[in-house]
């Protein structure tokens, strides 16, 4: 079958150069900051509002963490962990940590990365903060020249599913029987955003996040996604 778009080279020649790998850097943001991990120093806030909040391992690779020490084992696995940045998430209205993620999967050869095991605590969720720490992860691997920004997640998470497409992720397809998870079967949802398309997506988020968007009882004026006038939304 011939391609229906003949002028179009789908296997260019690119004038690209692989970025580094991220560095581990405080990334500042109008509400949140995201840091490091640092157990000595984010641990105490983020199990003040972790604790018990078993429903939000759901999805998580990881069990609940039912004691203090266990959760702090956990964090201390993060900041060790070869192959990730891993961040906490804090909330600059008090400067408490407030949960937490990664950047993942960083292929720096294709000029990839993810973000991914997103802890958000309860008081997190829905929140400002909460957008704000997924456009700070875009902007700062497309700023160090990363060519593809990945979400994926179980596709029974329907509101994982629904929140990469709120961020501007576009749906790719279903990677079947891809993982077990915790003793059962994942079927996996790929979505990605590409540097082409992060001007668009980045330009709408600093858009949502302005306090013009805001009203006086901190309510959204206009949503994410139609401030990217994307007509497949």
């Amino acid at each position: 079958m011939s391609d229906a778009n003949p002028t179009v080279d789908r296997n260019p020649i690119l004038n690209w150069t692989a970025p580094p790998f991220p560095p581990a850097r405080v990334l500042e943001g109008r509400y949140c900051r995201l840091e490091p991990i640092d157990p000595a120093r984010h641990f105490d806030d983020i199990w003040a509002v972790n604790a018990g909040q078993d429903q939000i391992w759901e999805w998580m690779p990881a069990h609940p963490p039912q004691t203090k020490a266990a959760y702090g084992e956990l964090l201390a696995m993060m900041a060790g962990k070869a192959g990730i940045v891993p961040f906490a998430i804090i909330d600059k209205a008090d400067g408490k940590a407030k949960g937490h993620l990664w950047l993942m999967e960083i292929r720096p050869e294709q000029g990839v990365f993810e973000v991914g095991y997103i802890t958000y605590s309860p008081v997190l969720q829905k929140t400002r903060v909460a957008t704000e720490a997924i456009h700070l992860c875009g902007a700062y691997g497309f700023s160090l020249g990363y060519r593809r920004f990945e979400w994926k997640c179980n596709n029974l998470n329907e509101p994982s599913k629904r929140a990469a497409l709120r961020f501007g992720f576009r749906y790719e397809g279903l990677f079947r029987q891809h993982m077990v998870v915790k003793g059962r079967n994942r079927d996996t949802a790929w979505f990605s955003i590409l540097d082409s398309e992060w001007p668009a997506v980045n330009a709408a988020f600093e858009a949502w996040l302005d306090p013009a968007n805001f009203d006086a009882a901190g309510r959204q004026i206009v949503p994410l996604a139609p401030l990217r006038g994307r007509a497949d939304e």
